[in-house]
């Protein structure tokens, strides 16, 4: 017999033999076990359960001291503190229990028999009233207990919580769909396991199972005692989470319980336990965050997690941003775009909006290209061809003028900084960036000049970008890179090539499908005059592109810009054929207007078109041989300098 029935037969054996007062008192000082403190704060009840046990599905005191603080209104969320954990409930638990407060308040002072059964038993109340017709099964209709009810199949279905540590910032929805099918089981560096489930009608479901959910508890305990003592100042340092557990456990250590402790203090937390994915590429916080679970790009595809952020954990974030950006991030600033580095060494860039122009604070990160990204690497992934790559190559070195266009998460940025190391290493490089993402440091650490210029920031006095390249043009004779071409920048920047003021190469990123998307952008959109437009010698155009195994970003398109003098138009020099960028034969029939402008009075049409396949030659060895690394890329091309 279950708990339900025993407890339906034992009322109503207590009726028969006019116990009812006694069964009362008995449930009463069943009642007064719980130790539960609860606490109202707007439409969240909150409950510290540090002295009991806290699970509303296992313990019907808990339930019961619930219920009974719902009675004088209901709650959108019930929220319970217990050894280190916090229990979520929302939605019909939240529901159920709400509409058990409210029928005790209609109830009155009316067959207190049902009252007490009600804040334990709601659904085996509500089962019984669907089958009375009385005044009694009139609350039940008007509370919205059968209502509700009817919409849950079991207690142990209905209260199931989300689950989150107490410094975690973050719950955890156990459950999972009847229709989910397991495709994937990830173990992930952090000690977190990563679960991926097919749904029949909705996207994946990305499912983390938490390393420090499942802790002991006394090992929960070390791990905030840990915190404790490094929030309050007692342990500090770049070691102060192995010294914290070091102190907490008398001198061992733990190195599971050494990495929880530093997501959760000089890392991002939960953010850590995703990016350590290598195939998630974005993590969306939406608001309100308390609502919507965070979702993610993996490997190309959406997918909705199992994790929904706290508020205290959105804000949280939002302080680190401030923090280690240096940028306002406020009502007044409702807007942000910064870097952060999260404790694994990722490089992320943030994109975050808060009120008025949002419902709370929202996040967009997404993973920046990695440093070691170089032309041959390129070649060896198959984003280029190694003819591509040789065209590429020769043409970046030739100081043309270059657009990357692409839509967002194409590899744009990607393609750019792989571009930069085929600058020769005497030219110096000026490049122009609101969100550091092009491989500056890299760069200079193979002895390349390169100066970073960094627009927008609001930590000191604001540099445009416009701005910013007017300075560029003043910090000497190279190379000039556009992180992103996008507002009043474009018409400087154009204006500086038509009159000559730059002779070097010019590069930048550009959002767009195509030379004639982006004639559009660049002419319509921002205001370029289209004979400054003319200027511009290549516009290359990369694409992201699903496969069964993924998704895969491969170039499709690089077309050379022809002006006549009055129109402007683009003919292409290679073109996708399903897989690859193949040639067209415009370069091959020595019709190309871009290499016959390469071509100079000591080099004639056919040695540029020879340059390029040895340059084809060459990267395609690198890339066979494995040899991608800046290090050895710049060693490859040691002796490069520019052609005056």
């Amino acid at each position: 017999m279950s708990d339900t029935a025993a407890g339906s037969s034992a009322t109503e054996l207590a009726r028969k033999l006019g116990l009812e007062t006694l069964l009362e008192v008995l449930q009463q000082k069943r009642s007064d076990a719980c130790d539960c403190v609860p606490e109202e704060a707007g439409n969240q009840l909150r409950l510290d359960a540090s002295e009991c046990d806290g699970d509303l599905e296992a313990s019907p005191d808990c339930r019961e001291t619930v219920v009974r603080n719902l009675v004088a209104g209901p709650a959108d969320e019930i929220l319970v503190q217990s050894n280190g954990c916090r229990h979520r409930y929302r939605n019909n638990a939240a529901a159920l229990l709400s509409a058990a407060g409210r029928f005790i308040n209609l109830l009155g002072d009316r067959e207190r028999a049902i009252e007490q059964r009600v804040v334990t038993e709601p659904l085996a109340v509500a089962s019984e009233l669907r089958e009375r017709v009385d005044p009694i099964a009139d609350v039940g209709v008007e509370s919205g207990l059968l209502e509700t009810a009817a919409q849950i199949d079991s207690v142990s279905e209905v209260l199931t919580p989300e689950i989150g540590l107490t410094i975690g910032h973050y719950f955890v929805d156990q459950s999972v769909d009847d229709d989910s099918r397991l495709q994937q089981v990830i173990d992930l560096d952090t000690g977190t396991e990563a679960r991926i489930y097919a749904r029949s009608d909705a996207i994946p479901r990305y499912a983390l199972d938490m390393a420090e959910l499942r802790l002991s508890e006394p090992e929960r305990e070390r791990l905030l005692d840990g915190y404790d003592r490094i929030a309050n100042g007692d342990i500090t340092g770049e070691r102060a989470s192995t010294h914290a557990i070091q102190a907490a456990s008398d001198g061992s250590v733990d190195p599971l319980l050494t990495s929880i402790l530093r997501k959760h203090t000089q890392g991002y937390g939960i953010l850590e336990d995703l990016f350590a994915d290598p195939q998630i590429t974005d993590v969306y916080v939406t608001a309100p965050v308390s609502r919507n679970p965070l979702r993610i790009l993996r490997d190309g595809e959406s997918m909705s997690t199992n994790v929904f952020l706290s508020a205290d954990g959105a804000a949280a974030l939002a302080s680190r941003i401030r923090r280690t950006s240096g940028r306002a991030f406020s009502r007044a600033t409702p807007t942000v775009d910064a870097k952060a580095t999260l404790d694994s060494e990722t490089d992320v860039r943030v994109a975050g909006v808060t009120k008025p122009v949002s419902d709370g604070i929202a996040f967009a990160f997404r993973q920046q290209a990695s440093d070691r990204f170089t032309l041959p690497k390129l070649v060896q992934n198959g984003t280029v061809t190694p003819d591509v790559a040789g065209f590429l190559s020769v043409a970046v070195e030739g100081n043309a003028a270059t657009l990357i266009a692409g839509t967002r998460g194409a590899g744009k940025t990607t393609l750019l900084g792989t571009l930069l190391y085929e600058l020769t290493a005497d030219t110096r490089t000026v490049v122009i960036e609101d969100t550091p993402e092009l491989p500056v440091e890299s760069l200079q650490s193979v002895g390349r000049d390169v100066q970073a210029l960094r627009t927008g920031t609001s930590h000191g006095p604001e540099v445009t970008p416009s701005g910013a390249l007017r300075t560029a043009l003043r910090l000497g004779d190279g190379a000039l890179v556009v992180g992103e071409i996008r507002g009043e920048e474009a018409q400087v920047l154009y204006e500086a090539m038509r009159i000559g003021a730059n002779a070097n190469a010019v590069l930048g990123t550009i959002h767009g499908d195509g030379a004639t998307d982006v004639y559009e952008r660049v002419v319509s959109d921002l205001g370029v005059d289209p004979s400054s437009f003319a200027v511009t010698d290549l516009v290359v155009t990369i694409q992201s592109l699903p496969t069964p195994q993924g998704r895969d970003r491969r170039v499709s398109r690089i077309e050379e810009v022809v002006y006549d003098g009055s129109d402007v138009r683009f003919e292409p020099l290679y073109e996708s054929d399903g897989t690859a960028a193949r040639p067209t034969g415009r370069i091959d029939q020595g019709e190309s207007r871009f290499i016959h402008q390469l071509s100079d009075p000591g080099e004639a049409y056919a040695d540029i078109r020879e340059s390029m396949a040895e340059r084809a030659d060459r990267l395609g060895r690198l890339a066979r041989d494995g040899r991608t690394d800046p290090t050895e890329v710049a060693g490859a091309y040691a002796g490069r300098i520019r052609a005056d």
